[in-house]
Formats: C-alpha cells, structure tokens, sequence
C-alpha cells in the first residue's frame, strides 16, 4: 500500500557553544525531540491519550550555529511580537531598527532563540517552560 509520509516540522534552534543560556535551551529540545519521537507510532488511531494527554508529533531539531539570515530574522522578529524585538536584536525599538542593527553587527543577536517555523513561534532565551511551550504546542487546525 503506498503512503504519503508528512514531513517533520522543524524547530530551529540558534545556537551558540559559548553561551550557558543557549546549552541549557540545546539540551531541553534535544530531550523534548526524543521524547517526541519515542511516543511517535506509526498508527496512532487507537491511542486516545491524545485527548486527555495533547502532546506534539515528532519534529525535527536543526541547530544552526550560524546567525539567522535576513529573512529568516524578519519571521523571527514578527513571531515574537513588536514588545519583545529588543529582546532578539540587542537594544533594538522597532522591526526596523532591528535589521539595521542586525545588518551593522551581527553581533547585536541576542542568543539563542528557538523558532518554530510551522507554527509562526519563536522563544529568545533559556527560558524552560517558554520553549516547553512552544515544542509541545500543537498545530492549529486549518
């Protein structure tokens, strides 16, 4: 029998070796990936543990040691929402300002921040139960 296979969302996580912050946030998504995937069965329809116990699918973990690019910035800035763009870019006020500062020293991103792609979400920081938030969040029905 052929089967589509869905592909894995993807949470990225910018990652800087150096920061204590962006280790603690590497070690809680690795541990919230494998988690995830070795609840994941091929056939779930028998599970209901679903409804009394949401938890996300599977996902795939990248983890980019490298700054975000310009784009993906801009997604990130508008995941976070305008309060919280400081937050991303250092002393930054507005989206604006942010990629200017971003395109000046890419030194002015603050890491790491972990970005839900699929979803529209992202979590500046070490902060547990923010990105716990965000990793076991389940996709919004369409």
């Amino acid at each position: 029998m052929f089967r589509f296979h869905k592909t894995l969302d993807v949470i990225t996580l910018f990652h800087k070796a150096s920061s204590p912050a962006s280790l603690r946030a590497h070690a809680l998504l690795k541990q919230a990936s494998a988690t995830a995937s070795s609840t994941a069965t091929e056939d779930q329809a028998s599970d209901h543990s679903a409804q009394t116990h949401p938890a996300r699918q599977e996902f795939e973990l990248e983890v980019s040691e490298n700054p975000p690019t310009e784009d993906q910035l801009k997604n990130i800035l508008e995941y976070v929402g305008a309060g919280k763009i400081g937050q991303v870019v250092k002393s930054a006020t507005t989206e604006f300002d942010a990629l200017k500062k971003f395109k000046e020293s890419k030194e002015s991103f603050q890491w790491p921040v972990t970005v839900d792609w699929e979803n529209g979400r992202a979590v500046q920081g070490d902060n547990e139960s923010e990105i716990l938030k965000l990793v076991q969040a389940l996709p919004e029905k369409k």
